[in-house]
């Protein structure tokens, strides 16, 4: 009974990656079928880049989920650690959310080329993140919101409140 968690992690963690790579590979299927042989008059050179470029959206964030998610033993063999757990958010979210946002690309491309610039979403974000983070270390971070006079008074009542003794009165008989 010892080590259940991690054990359970690891299950977890593998059947996850198991879906993860089935998904990609239905992905890229998908796209070879239609695109490649029943659109084969309207391919080009663009949508073998655009090929090359979504294998290697699929293949960076999902070896680093990989990694992520690979348990790890004793020397003995004991699993000490079931790997990550993938269904938290951080750079597991961000990696999980690459490899959707490669999956609607590659897809909705064979209907339009101008479905590739949903790949913009990544860089946005990225940089949006990037901005709070470096705005909140300039700042002090520990500033909090400039208080007005009504503000502050309320706050002053309000503790002022609740820092009185309180009594319970009871009736005895």
């Amino acid at each position: 009974m010892a080590n259940q968690g991690a054990k359970k992690r690891k299950e977890e963690n593998a059947r996850h990656m198991r879906t993860l790579l089935r998904v990609i590979i239905a992905c890229n299927v998908v796209y070879v079928l239609v695109r490649m042989l029943i659109l084969h008059s309207t391919f080009t050179w663009k949508h073998w880049f655009g090929l090359a470029l979504t294998s290697g959206a699929y293949f960076v964030p999902y070896s680093l989920l990989e990694k992520m998610a690979k348990p790890s033993y004793a020397d003995d063999g004991e699993l000490l650690d079931g790997g990550f757990d993938m269904s938290t958010g951080g750079v597991c979210g961000y990696l999980h959310d690459v490899i959707y946002i490669t999956c609607f690309v590659q897809l909705m491309s064979i209907i339009s080329g101008k479905f590739w610039f949903t790949y913009l979403v990544i860089p946005v974000f990225g940089g949006y993140k990037l901005f709070g983070l470096s705005r909140g270390l300039f700042s002090g971070g520990s500033e909090g919101p400039v208080e007005d006079e009504k503000t502050r008074k309320k706050r002053e009542k309000m503790e002022k409140k609740a820092s009185r003794p309180k009594f319970v009165t009871s009736r005895s008989r």
